[in-house]
Formats: structure tokens, C-alpha cells, sequence
């Protein structure tokens, strides 16, 4: 996992102090005075984090910030402004510029560090390298190192505290999938810490199993009743501490940390409003040390605007003010989705009910009256925290329910839809088939009396012409013709039936063979018809033979017929690219069409040209629509009256090029 911290701020002191708080918290940090350096070591090394100062010697910390987010090779790196410029509109300057945090100095230690750590953990994919760490809380170096090198062997990742303090915060930059908490402990014991964890609901699932040297016979009771899911006794050897990780973190299952509800023991956000520059400051001094990173903003328009780009925990509002007011300001933040759920405590030296009950109703979640003495306000800030994590951690619970319950629905509906479609799907094939047997049948009925008719049809013309005068002759070529071409209309609608409903035997296939043996069976069909057929050699595609070559069939028969009537009737056959595709073609010099009608040509029983002129039954074309269509082609055509027509068609399939060609 990348950790890389860019640290850049002209002030040596400013710098060391960095860098020497961030590798005590195991980031690896590069140090830079100027924009140059910075530079040069951005196009050397990816960072997860850069913490800038905006007054560089050289360069504007936001100018270098531009550069770094317009850097596609920097695309995952948070950025982290460190700067002496407190004022609001710089900080918005900032954080519109693309800044992820903006922290003015003098600044906390501890919340810079935390906040590193939540914006590396935030900008990667930590999950796994999480669930498999352990953390360790303990004050003695020696047991704690021991302990250590035992997991590290057994295969486990560790982190590790030397105080209650430090193994909570490292609980929240961490998230372990366990944590080992000695009992005694510098500061707070090994049972708050525990009971710290089980309160906050970002880590509250944490396995913990709790260390004690006491040899009090209560003790593992003790240990339990603070929250404990094991107790062992530092005088145990490592194995069976050993033992109890393994059995705690089984009978946990898997625990994949939860990385979406914010933890109580990360770096927090305050915002204070107040007219009040002295009282600001009272503010800005005394909750840090609680770990708070406090923004100052004097008014509450100034607070809306940076609330915009700035995200915070908490707000503190002073109740009078000019200009835009508490009581109004608080009513906008309530009415804004993105805002409504930041805790808001109002803050005033009015201490009368009525006071207290309007600013409640104007959306406060709490009233306090201002003190000098801040613990009031250090409890109730972090009352609203807890409340507020508590509420996020139920909103994403039901969220997850909604989802499931989504999920569920989807799936029930996706069953009802695949059972009516299988249904339909069915009822579909038997209706295939009884159409298929209905066409068959029709056939055979229709074929029979057509074939009576035109058998004694040319039975009188062959035996009885010498008592039948010339029109009565004629009208019984006139039966036989409709006859016949009632016979060959019912055979190419079951060809038509037969060519949508055949399965497809795909394959590799030699167009160009194809086109040669339809060419050769249209010469034998009319010797004494005269066109010049030009093949292309090479024209290979996939498909199933048999479609295809009826379309073949059905396009070169088409070109055959419409250039009969010319005396230099020529069929070209070949292949050219249309929109990156390659696209095979049947060109003839015939009649050719209106392209005003070029929609209707590939419709069933849609003909360009009378019977009399050119015989067909207007059901060829729709028959090589279908075959292109099933193979996921396309198939149009474009033509000119007297100059010819082109049919071109698509395949599914590889790109290789026609070459050459020869007269078939």
C-alpha cells in the first residue's frame, strides 16, 4: 500500500516537525523547501499525500496544487494545505482549487497526523491488508515487541500503541480486525480503552482481548463486564495468547472493517461562528486540545459559503450577530440536504427559556450559554459527535436493508419475468409447430388442385387445341401461368418460414465459391442468356452456408434478371469497408430502382417493377433481410433508373481483404 507523504513548506522547523510526526506514524515522507524540489520529486515518486504551504519562495503552494491535480500520474494523491492564511475566502480559494483539507497554523500535531492517515486510508483500498492486522496496546516495550515478533510469524500484520490514548487513535487510523489491550496502562486503563471501542460505532465489532499481570481472581470478570471478548494473564506463554486471537477472530467470522461510518477517535471538524473575535479565539485555543481542528468564520454568511466546499462534524453558532443571523443562519442549514444532518449548538450570553425554545425551533440541536469554562461545551460537542455517528450508523443500517429488500424484489421479479418468458417461450415453439404442420399442410392442400389445374390445363392445350379456337387457347395459358405461379408463391413462403425458423450451423466460409457455383447453375438455368459475372477471389466470412447461399441465390438471380434486357449486362461480386466494416456487395447495370423507394424493396410481396416486365413474387429480398439479420448483419441497397442497382450486406465476423478477381 502506498503511504508516500510530500511534505513542502519553506520553514525548516515547520518541515522537521513534519516529518518527524509523520515517520514516528509510519509514513514515509520526501521533504521539499521549494516548488522546484517539489516538482522534481512529484515527477520521481507517487504520493497518497502532499501537505503544501500556499507562501512558497518560488511559487504559490495553490499554483502548485493546480499542477498536481492537472498531473494524471498524481490522479490518486490527497492534498493536504498547511498554511498561516486562516481566513475564509483563502481557505475557499483553496478548497475550490482542489484541495482535500485545509488546516491553518498554528495547527495540532496529532489532528494533522490523524487526518493523513484518513486521507491515505480514503484514497486506497485497505480492506484487506485490515482485516488480517492486529493491534497491540501495551507500555512495555519488551512484552510488546515479543508479542509482536510471535504474530508476525503466525502470519499477522501488526500495529502498535504504547499508551490507552495512543492504541485508540491508532484503532481509528488502522481499523484492526483485532486489538491485544494490557490491562494496566499509562493514562487510561486497558478497560476503558475496550469500553471507548465498544461506544464507538465505527469500531465497535473490533475483537478485543484484554492482557492483565493481576493474579486478583475477579480479574477476568472484571475484564469482560468492560467489554473483553477474551482475558488472558501476562504470566500465559505467547501460545495460548496465540490460541485465544485465533479462537476470538473465528467466533467473530470475517470482520471487514466498517469504512463508512466515521469514527469518534478520528480527526473531527468544528466550525465556529461568532461576531466575536475574542470569543473565536477562546474557542480556537481551548478545543483543539481535545483534538479538534476548529474553522473560524465571523459570519453567517461567511459560514454558508464555506460550508459549500468545506465539510465539518460540528457547528458552533453564535445566536446574535449582524447581518445574517443565528436563528436564520441555523434555518438555512436545516433546509439544505447536504447540511441538515451537521449537529448545530447555538451559542449565546442570553440564558432566558424563551431564547433557548427559538433557536431550538429554528433547528438547533442543542442551546448552550456562553462560559469561559469550556468543559460544558467540550461534553455537549462530543454528546452531538456521538449522536450523530449513531444516527449515520442507522441511516446506513437501513439503507443496507432497503438494498436488500431491492435486491430481494429484483429477484422475485426477475424469476416472474423468466417464468412468464419461458412460458411465452413455449407456448411460442408449439405454436411454431402447429403453424409448422398448418403450412405444411396448406401446401399440400393448395399444391394438389394447382397441380390438377395445370396438369389438365396442358392436357386441353396438347389433346383438344383443334376444338378449342385461338382465345380459348390463349385463356387456358392463361390458367396454366397463374397456376404455376401460385405453386412456385407457396414454395417460397415455406422457404421464407423455414429460413427464420432453422437453426444456425456457423462456420468459416469461402464466399467466393459460393458465388462461383450459383453463377455456374444460373448459366446452365439460361444458356443462351449472355452476362459478364466478375468474382472477387478471397471474400471469406462466417456464417452458416446453406443462408448464405441462398442469399447469394437470391441477389445474383435479381442482378441476372434486371440486366437481362441489355445487350453488355455485367454482375460484379465483391467487398468494400462502410463505416470500418467491411461490407460484401452484388452490383449489376440493369434496371436499377428510384431510391425514393428503396425502404420498400426488402418487404414481403414489395416489387419496384411490374410482373410483366420482370417475373418474381416480391419475397426474395425479405428472404436475405432475414438471413443478414439472424447472422447480425445489415443489408441495404442503392440503384439509379437504367444504370443498375447495388446490394451490399454485413457479417459478423474478422476484417480480411478481397483481392483480385476473375469472370466466372
Amino acid at each position: 500500500m502506498n503511504r508516500a507523504v510530500l511534505v513542502v513548506d519553506d520553514s525548516l522547523t515547520v518541515r522537521m516537525s513534519l516529518v518527524e510526526m509523520l515517520e514516528a506514524a509510519d509514513f514515509p515522507v520526501v521533504a521539499c523547501a521549494t516548488g522546484a524540489e517539489a516538482r522534481k520529486a512529484l515527477s520521481e515518486t507517487r504520493f497518497a499525500l502532499a501537505i503544501l504551504d500556499i507562501l512558497l519562495p518560488d511559487t504559490d503552494g495553490i499554483e502548485l496544487l493546480k499542477e498536481i491535480r492537472a498531473n494524471p500520474s498524481a490522479a490518486g494523491t490527497a492534498v493536504m494545505l498547511l498554511t498561516t492564511e486562516t481566513e475564509v475566502r483563502d481557505r475557499i480559494r483553496g478548497l475550490k482549487t482542489g484541495a482535500d483539507e485545509y488546516i491553518g497554523k498554528p495547527y495540532d500535531p496529532s489532528y494533522v497526523v490523524a487526518r493523513a492517515h484518513e486521507l491515505v486510508r480514503r484514497g486506497q483500498d485497505t480492506g484487506a491488508a485490515a482485516e488480517e492486522t492486529v493491534l497491540i496496546v501495551d507500555d512495555s516495550i519488551t512484552f510488546r515487541e515479543a508479542l509482536k515478533a510471535v504474530l508476525l510469524e503466525a502470519g499477522y500484520r501488526v500495529a502498535v500503541a504504547s499508551t490507552g490514548e495512543k492504541g485508540l487513535r491508532q484503532a481509528a487510523h488502522v481499523r484492526p480486525a483485532a486489538m491485544i489491550v494490557d490491562g494496566d496502562l499509562p493514562g487510561i486503563d486497558g478497560g476503558t480503552v475496550i469500553q471507548r471501542i465498544r461506544l464507538d460505532a465505527a469500531l465497535r465489532r473490533i475483537p478485543c482481548l484484554l492482557l492483565t499481570a493481576s493474579d486478583e481472581r475477579d480479574a477476568e470478570v472484571k475484564a469482560l463486564e468492560a467489554g473483553a471478548d477474551a482475558f488472558v494473564r501476562k504470566a500465559d506463554d505467547f501460545a495460548v495468547i496465540l490460541a485465544k486471537l485465533k479462537a476470538m477472530l473465528r467466533s467473530a467470522g470475517v470482520q471487514v472493517p466498517d469504512r463508512d461510518t466515521a469514527s469518534l477517535l478520528g480527526p473531527k471538524k468544528i466550525l465556529a461562528v461568532d461576531d466575536s473575535e475574542t470569543y473565536l479565539q477562546a474557542l480556537a485555543d481551548a478545543l483543539p486540545q481535545d483534538g479538534y481542528d476548529v474553522v473560524l468564520a465571523r459570519s453567517g454568511e461567511e459560514a454558508l459559503e464555506l460550508l459549500a466546499v468545506q465539510p465539518v462534524d460540528c457547528i458552533l453558532l453564535d445566536l446574535m450577530m449582524p447581518g445574517l443571523g443565528g436563528l436564520e443562519t441555523c434555518r438555512r442549514l436545516k433546509s439544505i440536504v447536504i447540511l441538515r444532518d451537521i449537529p448545530v449548538i447555538m451559542l449565546t450570553a442570553a440564558e432566558d427559556r424563551e431564547t433557548m425554545i427559538e433557536g431550538l425551533g429554528a433547528g438547533a440541536d442543542d442551546f448552550i450559554s456562553k462560559s469561559s469554562d469550556f468543559a460544558v461545551l467540550h461534553a455537549r460537542v462530543g454528546a452531538q459527535l456521538r449522536r450523530k455517528q449513531f444516527e449515520d450508523e442507522n441511516r446506513l443500517f437501513r439503507e443496507q436493508l432497503l438494498e436488500k429488500e431491492l435486491e430481494a424484489t429484483e429477484a422475485r421479479s426477475a424469476k416472474e419475468v423468466a417464468e412468464v418468458r419461458a412460458a411465452l417461450v413455449e407456448e411460442l415453439e408449439l405454436k411454431n409447430k402447429e403453424l409448422d404442420a398448418f403450412s405444411y399442410s396448406v401446401a399440400h392442400d393448395l399444391r394438389a388442385p394447382l397441380r390438377s389445374i395445370d396438369g389438365f390445363s396442358q392436357a386441353l392445350l396438347e389433346d383438344y387445341a383443334d376444338k378449342l379456337d385461338d382465345m380459348g387457347q390463349q385463356y387456358l395459358r392463361y390458367v396454366r401461368e397463374s397456376a404455376q405461379q401460385m405453386a412456385e408463391l407457396i414454395d417460397n413462403l415455406l422457404d421464407l418460414s423455414r429460413i427464420t425458423r432453422r437453426e444456425l450451423v456457423r462456420g468459416p466460409l469461402d464466399l467466393t465459391s459460393i458465388a462461383h457455383e450459383v453463377t455456374g447453375r444460373l448459366r446452365r438455368q439460361n444458356p443462351k442468356q449472355a452476362v459478364s459475372v466478375v468474382i472477387a477471389d478471397g471474400l471469406l466470412g462466417e456464417g452458416d452456408a446453406r443462408l448464405l447461399t441462398v442469399v447469394f441465390e437470391n441477389l445474383l438471380g435479381n442482378a441476372w434478371k434486371f440486366s437481362s434486357k441489355r445487350a453488355d449486362a455485367t454482375i460484379e461480386v465483391g467487398v468494400v469497408d462502410r463505416n470500418a466494416r467491411r461490407a460484401f456487395f452484388v452490383r449489376d447495370n440493369g434496371a436499377g430502382f428510384d431510391m425514393a423507394y428503396a425502404a420498400k424493396l426488402f418487404g414481403v410481396f414489395q416489387r419496384l417493377h411490374s410482373s410483366a416486365e420482370f417475373e418474381g413474387t416480391g419475397i426474395g429480398l425479405a428472404t436475405v433481410q432475414r438471413i443478414i439479420h439472424r447472422h447480425g448483419g445489415r443489408v441495404w441497397a442503392e440503384g439509379e433508373v437504367g444504370c443498375g442497382a447495388t446490394f451490399f450486406f454485413t457479417l459478423e465476423g474478422g476484417h480480411p481483404r478481397a483481392h483480385g478477381g476473375h469472370e466466372a
